[in-house]
């Protein structure tokens, strides 16, 4: 398999990190399992804007959930122990393990995470970027 590099202009210096990024979301998007969604919610007033993951963890407990970030990576797992006292006659609610990762931006941090009805909210808050301009001055040398 030949691996397409879209960062390869000899005008884009020192965005490999980018690309490597980009080479793990694409490994972690392979897995459809647990389903999720992401929205952004809108600063207001002093509050920042907000990215919000939000995951089905139905049939999971508090206990049985990892958040973690690990540098520019958020790992959420999921782990049940099987309960030998149940016997299922039909069994249609997955009960198996699982490791969702999303790959963060430079300074983003975790602000909160919540379980509530099935349904695991993490928000992430975005860094404000700052201006930056900056005068180089020009030696004349003979």
């Amino acid at each position: 398999m030949v691996r397409a590099v879209g960062l390869n202009s000899p005008l884009l210096l020192g965005f490999e990190a980018i690309e490597r990024a980009l080479d793990k979301a694409s490994k972690s998007a392979s897995d459809g399992y647990p389903p999720y969604n992401i929205e952004r919610i809108a600063a207001s007033g002093s509050e920042p804007e907000i990215l919000r993951i939000t995951i089905a963890v139905a049939g999971f407990g508090q206990d049985q959930i990892e958040v973690t970030q690990e540098e520019s990576q958020l790992l959420v797992r999921g782990r049940q122990q099987e309960d030998k006292a149940r016997e299922y006659l039909h069994r249609g609610i997955a009960a198996r393990q699982f490791q969702r990762s999303f790959v963060l931006a430079e300074g983003m941090r975790v602000q909160s995470a919540d379980l509530k009805n099935g349904l695991l909210s993490i928000d992430l808050v975005r860094p404000q970027p700052e201006r930056v301009v900056k005068s180089i001055s020009i030696k004349e040398t003979e």
